[in-house]
């Protein structure tokens, strides 16, 4: 899998990309990560990436012809064959090459319509833009970005982005109702919810199939865990995980699932019924 992102702070990925799962499927070449920076694109001396908005009001609007470019040159790289993994600061550096030229004046060459396919063998990546606008990331949404070739994430600052930018991504996704700074703890959420689905990234390919909001699960949260010591401070582990029957295990943990989703989700809960998720009759788990 090739995993491009779109950021004006590529350092904040070095740790992110060094160690844990990610670091390991990076280490295994079970996925290439490209970092790039709109910056290298951007206008004047200072390469600015961001504008004032037309109509007046308060912050700075990321530019349009600065992200799509961006978005298009880490496409061309890989049809180019340019390796990933690059140090996560190597975006920020001088840009070098005629893709980043430094554009005379505020001229800028406009995006036309959706990229085109790159000319060699890469295929262009599924982009996806980190916004509070964009649908819920969901686990469902983490299998489908996982079994793609390649995915663009583009991470936003300041005010946001020049609403033609969403002419040129495929899709818009968001952690959740709250808005931060920028889209670079959405991207690192995205990777880490995608490449621990990679085949070989688990050392125990199980661990991915029951688990929370798993299809294995029905999209239920997962049973409660236990492990030595048998009893601490007056907790002791079930009996019955304890007895060795698989068949009463397997009851126990489905029963255990269902009530923990009913009192903690009950959304999720009216879904697995297959009610509305907005409805207040979803059933009662079994107890």
């Amino acid at each position: 899998m090739r995993i491009a992102v779109v950021t004006l702070f590529p350092e904040l990925f070095q740790g992110f990309l060094a160690i844990g799962m990610v670091g390991r499927a990076l280490a295994s070449g079970a996925v290439s990560v490209q970092m790039r920076s709109p910056r290298e694109f951007g206008l004047g001396r200072h390469r600015s990436v961001d504008d004032t908005p037309y109509g007046g009001g308060s912050g700075m609007v990321m530019r349009v012809d600065c992200i799509v470019r961006c978005m298009e040159a880490l496409d061309e790289a890989a049809a180019a064959g340019e390796p990933g993994n690059a140090p996560p600061g190597a975006a920020s550096a001088e840009p070098s090459g005629p893709s980043s030229a430094e554009p005379s004046g505020q001229a800028s060459a406009e995006p036309s319509g959706p990229a085109a396919e790159p000319s060699g063998q890469a295929q262009r990546a599924h982009r996806v833009l980190l916004t509070p606008q964009g649908q819920p990331f969901r686990q469902a949404k983490a299998i489908e970005l996982a079994a793609r070739p390649a995915v663009a994430l583009v991470c936003g600052r300041y005010e946001g982005f020049d609403e033609r930018v969403r002419a040129f991504v495929d899709e818009e996704i968001s952690l959740g109702d709250f808005v931060m700074t920028g889209g670079e703890v959405a991207a690192m959420a995205v990777i880490d919810a995608c490449v621990r689905l990679l085949p070989g990234v688990l050392g125990n390919a199980s661990s991915a199939e029951h688990e929370s909001h798993s299809p294995a699960l029905a999209g239920l949260l997962e049973y409660p865990q236990y492990t030595r010591p048998v009893e601490f401070r007056g907790h002791k582990v079930p009996d019955v995980l304890q007895q060795g029957n698989h068949a009463a295990i397997a009851r126990w943990r489905q029963a255990q699932a269902e009530v923990r989703t009913a009192e903690r989700r009950p959304d999720l809960w009216r879904k697995a019924r297959g009610g509305d998720a907005a409805s207040d009759d979803g059933g009662e788990a079994r107890r």
